[in-house]
């Protein structure tokens, strides 16, 4: 697994934004899919809000990829 570090421009970001920011997801439509689908791990859990606001210290893993939010 693949570990990266993503720098948050102010307080939060969206999780759909952050797909589309990291090159996960081509598409708002494809970033929905990715989530609904449960292919989204957050600290350890499946996140399944589409819009969940991801914060600083969040962890994600993804396709294969393991970010860290900072």
């Amino acid at each position: 697994m693949k570990n990266e570090t993503f720098t948050i421009e102010g307080d939060y970001i969206e999780l759909m934004a952050l797909l589309k920011a990291i090159g996960v997801a081509e598409t708002g439509g494809h970033a929905k899919f990715i989530v609904d689908e449960g292919e989204v791990i957050r600290n350890g859990e499946v996140e399944f809000r589409r819009r969940a606001k991801l914060v600083k210290g969040d962890q994600l893993e993804i396709a294969g990829r393991k970010i860290s939010l900072r």
